[in-house]
């Protein structure tokens, strides 16, 4: 990772590419260079389904809904064609519940509605409602259900005392 100062002043990886050295904060937002941040996800990992839903249910217990993402997003962009939907589905429920514990209500509401949307699809079209050990439809009822309290105005809420149970 090369610094701040690149070309057009942003920092950019080993191949050239716009890439934040920036540390981060448990809900991924940027901090001041020098700052003390959490440790970042690393990217393109491909792990099992299982370590995938371990690996995530870790993070978002540690109030790091953000860095959940990151996982799941791993498992949407290296995984079987036919279980993107459903990994997809859950990076925008851990991207809505960042959101939501950032303060933000309106995006928050928005992207828990459609990832609990995205995941209900994908159980109903591929009738699975617990692959990998995952409770789908106890997760869809939790994101709904978060939505309706951060819309009405619950205020930032605490992702780990939040976030879902993934499984049993």
């Amino acid at each position: 990772m090369t610094s701040a100062g690149g070309a057009g002043g942003r920092d950019r990886d080993a191949e050239g590419r716009a890439r934040s050295a920036r540390p981060r904060d448990g809900l991924g937002r940027p901090l001041p260079y020098g700052a003390e941040g959490v440790p970042r996800q690393p990217e393109g990992v491909v792990r099992a389904p299982e370590a995938t839903v371990a690996e995530a249910q870790s993070l978002l217990d540690a109030g790091r809904p953000f860095h959940a993402h990151e996982v799941f997003e791993d498992a949407w962009k290296s995984g079987p064609e036919e279980e993107r939907a459903l990994w997809r589905g859950l990076a925008q429920l851990s991207v809505g519940l960042t959101h939501a514990a950032r303060g933000n209500a309106l995006g928050g509401a928005r992207l828990l509605r459609r990832g609990a949307g995205a995941v209900e699809d994908w159980e109903r079209e591929r009738g699975e409602d617990r692959p990998y050990g995952m409770d789908l439809a106890g997760v869809v009822r939790w994101a709904r259900e978060l939505a309706g309290r951060v819309e009405a105005g619950s205020g930032p809420v605490d992702a780990a005392t939040e976030s879902p149970r993934l499984g049993p």
